[in-house]
């Protein structure tokens, strides 16, 4: 025995130990500084079971737990040219999309699905915050009206969750023009007959906001989302003014009578079948009949599919 086999070895193997756990096990609560552990977030829908306070949650992980036994079959869009400016600030428009398709794992800020939710067929689309700011650029734009053209064609409610710091400088006046595109997508489902529900979540702000965010029959929001066109910040900037405690915050626009309603991620799913039953005439869902998110035996239906039904 002597000073390696006893000291510097097991030295070395217990920093090599602690390399190998993983960072990201443990995450600290924006709201009330609670260490959460990443499965308990996961099971929680990325929330926090102190103060309920909600965190960004991708698109993908939103529809496995808002669909019948998490099934859903996405929707292919159309692809708009990769960078049509050729935009350069600080890094190349095509640089900063390969890495937030990286970080991310998607292709765009936006995902368009068909499925079922309660045993009702709806058309879902969801915004991805963590892609370049959930920005609205000609992607998005085709998203959101081949799910307007999928929902009329199909007759299924479109149910569209925003989440977005608005339009995509990158794309410059190409963004701006997504905003009377996807208003006149949002008038194709009205003109139908089918119903349009947005759920609005942290944070939907500018260009976003200005047209098919606000645009629903119903309009929902998560807990302190923040919706605007202009943040607080600039208002505050440009009127000299302190604004009112919680002011563009979900409760507030509530309370002011720009939403129908404010409602916990947890219980989202079960709020919005009953609402979209009712929108189309049919009887309220039995609860002990509606089948859970995720709950599959089957292995075959297990998870998510991906087709090429879009427009």
């Amino acid at each position: 025995m002597n000073w390696i086999t006893n000291y510097v070895r097991p030295r070395i193997n217990s920093i090599f130990s602690r390399r190998e756990i993983p960072e990201n096990l443990w995450t600290k609560c924006e709201g009330c500084g609670t260490m959460l552990f990443h499965r308990d977030i996961k099971e929680n829908l990325y929330t926090c079971h102190e103060c309920g306070h909600h965190m960004a949650i991708s698109p993908r992980s939103r529809f496995e737990a808002l669909f019948d036994d998490g099934v859903f079959l996405e929707l292919k869009i159309p692809a708009p040219p990769p960078d049509p400016l050729h935009f350069r600030d600080q890094k190349r428009y095509l640089d900063r999309m390969k890495s937030a398709q990286k970080n991310s794992g998607e292709h765009e800020a936006m995902l368009v699905a068909t499925g079922e939710i309660g045993r009702t067929p709806i058309v879902a689309a969801a915004q991805d915050f963590t892609f370049l700011g959930g920005s609205m650029g000609m992607y998005v734009g085709n998203a959101i009206v081949s799910a307007a053209e999928n929902a009329v064609k199909l007759g299924h409610p479109l149910i569209l969750f925003s989440a977005a710091g608005g339009a995509r400088m990158q794309e410059g006046i190409l963004s701006l023009m997504q905003m009377p595109r996807t208003t006149v997508a949002v008038q194709m489902l009205k003109d139908a007959n089918i119903p349009y529900i947005v759920v609005i979540t942290n944070p939907t702000t500018g260009g976003v906001t200005a047209s098919y965010a606000m645009l629903g029959d119903i309009h929902i929001a998560e807990p302190n989302a923040l919706i605007c066109f202009a943040g607080p910040r600039v208002i505050e900037q440009t009127i000299g003014e302190n604004l009112p405690e919680g002011f563009q915050r979900a409760e507030y626009l509530l309370e002011h009578g720009m939403l129908d309603r404010v409602v916990h991620r947890k219980k989202m799913r079960e709020e919005l079948i009953t609402i979209t039953r009712m929108l189309l005439g049919m009887a309220p869902a039995i609860k002990g009949e509606l089948v859970a998110p995720g709950k599959t035996n089957d292995p075959e239906r297990k998870g998510n599919s991906t087709g090429a039904t879009g427009a």
